[in-house]
């Protein structure tokens, strides 16, 4: 096993909650992103679908996270949340930073490139592939604690307290060593 493959995802430290599912037009698990996703290739964020959440889920949250990015805390590219309970599903580019394709209501907070909106797949050239986990919260209020100030680890620490629910879809990325 590779040292990327035993690196731990955000809610691995998260109290157990139900499962749900969470498919997409545009990723599949264990797959390549496709280039779309990738933040020199089409930076969009992809489409995704949930159901089976937890009854009681009054909104939803959407992460994307690089467990595997060489930061020592990985990397987050995209953390929304306050969608609204009746919305199950993000069209492909939801994510952008003008938040035309986000219900009314949703919160995008700075990822770790510094913009308000998703940030494609980008690992250093040569450092193997890197894992995009997807991951859909299902959360116990309609308004999280928390505001488009806040970082994507803030939003984390109201999820341990508010998920009811987590749905999760692995994608990859690997940017080959120049030749």
């Amino acid at each position: 096993m590779s040292e990327q493959a035993r690196r731990p995802l955000p809610h691995d430290f998260h109290p157990p909650v139900a499962a749900f599912t969470v498919v997409s037009d545009d990723v599949s698990e264990g797959a390549p992103l496709k280039e779309d996703q990738v933040f020199d290739g089409g930076n969009l964020s992809p489409h995704l679908r949930w159901e089976g959440f937890p009854e009681g889920t009054k909104s939803f949250a959407v992460s994307c996270y690089d467990p595997d990015a060489p930061t020592g805390s990985g990397f987050w590219h995209w953390t929304v949340f306050d969608i609204p309970a009746s919305v199950t599903e993000l069209p492909r580019g939801a994510g952008s930073g003008d938040f035309a394709g986000l219900p009314q209501g949703a919160v995008q907070v700075r990822n770790d490139y510094g913009t308000r909106e998703f940030g494609g797949a980008a690992p250093p050239p040569g450092d193997g592939p890197h894992r995009y986990v997807f991951t859909v919260y299902a959360v116990d209020q309609e308004k999280l604690e928390a505001d488009a100030d806040s970082s994507p680890a803030v939003v984390g620490f109201n999820l341990r307290f508010h998920a009811i629910g987590r749905a999760q879809l692995i994608g990859t990325y690997e940017n080959p060593a120049a030749g």
